[in-house]
């Protein structure tokens, strides 16, 4: 997909204040704060455009850089788009505010012991114990399960402790890092017997949240199903050869909740234009949650239980 030229670094147009060499070392570069927030440079962008916040300083090169309340703002929006609030009815409330909004439970249900108990681990840095108690529950509870059941809650639990400052951007990858590498490695072990569908995974340039893919494909091996995973950042047009090339049956995309709803749908609805129609295209992700509109001809997955019964429901289709 083609960069949006209004998302292109310009002159100091947007906010025309500029940090001194005396502060510029507490500030943070946009790279720097898209790895800190999981938001990428282009939504930070549109954002300081369309909602006037943020509102970066310049550095003596005129390039980007954000105080650092600006920033703990920014990962409090994040974590509460990942549990489906719209940026727009946010971003300009006061930080006190979104930090409250962040200490409401979501609705869903209370962690268990087993959340619980692997929360403490990371907070007390115990990552031998860690590996080791998260590695003993996938054992107990299968793969299906492990993901449902721990995973997915035990990301949000993550996320809304940052959120509330209970836990540091390295605690918060710390646990990234073991997850995924726990995943691969049972994927990988659970892909001997693999049959019909082919799914491709992927996401669109600048999202590059891949826990979610992990997530998806874990499901997805555990029915059965041939993966074809490609990592994070795949042009459109890569996206098309790859599936074309390794014949597969559907096309599976992640949107975290960072990603902009207007680019994910104008995204998808010209990915479904280049694929063969012959082709299931699936999208899912925080982001896809927020769509009030379908896609023709494209399957929103609103949750991870959803997977299974697609899966069931193409094999019976077409009688595999």
């Amino acid at each position: 997909m083609e960069k949006d030229a209004g998302m292109q670094d310009t002159a100091p147009d947007s906010n025309p204040g500029s940090a001194t060499s005396g502060i510029e070392g507490s500030l943070l570069s946009i790279s720097a704060v898209e790895r800190d927030t999981g938001l990428s440079k282009d939504v930070l962008r549109m954002w300081e455009r369309r909602y006037k916040f943020p509102r970066p300083l310049r550095d003596r090169h005129g390039e980007r850089i954000y105080p650092q309340d600006q920033v703990a703002k920014l990962r409090a929006i994040k974590r509460l788009m990942d549990r489906g609030y719209r940026p727009g009815k946010i971003i300009q409330l006061p930080f006190e505010d979104l930090t409250a909004l962040g200490s409401v439970p979501t609705g869903g249900p209370a962690h268990d012991t087993e959340v619980e108990e692997i929360l403490d681990l990371i907070r007390t840095h115990h990552l031998p114990e860690l590996r080791q108690r998260l590695t003993q529950v996938l054992m107990k509870q299968g793969l299906h399960r492990f993901v449902i059941d721990v995973v997915a809650p035990l990301t949000v639990a993550v996320g809304d402790a940052w959120v509330r400052g209970e836990f540091a951007v390295f605690e918060e990858h710390l646990y990234t890092e073991q997850i995924q590498s726990i995943l691969r490695n049972a994927i990988a072990a659970a892909q001997a017997h693999t049959r019909a569908p082919r799914v491709l995974l992927t996401t669109f340039p600048t999202e590059q949240h891949n826990l979610g893919l992990l997530m998806v494909e874990a499901l997805l091996v555990v029915d059965g199903a041939a993966c074809i995973p490609l990592g994070t950042e795949t042009p459109a047009p890569e996206i098309v050869r790859a599936a074309i090339a390794h014949r597969v049956d559907v096309v599976a995309l992640s949107f975290s909740a960072a990603y902009p709803e207007r680019q994910a749908a104008s995204g998808l609805k010209d990915l479904r234009a280049s694929l063969p129609r012959h082709m299931e295209l699936w999208a899912g992700g925080a982001c896809i949650r927020r769509l009030r509109r379908s896609i023709d001809h494209v399957t929103l997955v609103r949750n991870l239980e959803m997977i299974g019964t697609l899966i069931t429901d193409w094999r019976t289709v077409r009688g595999v």
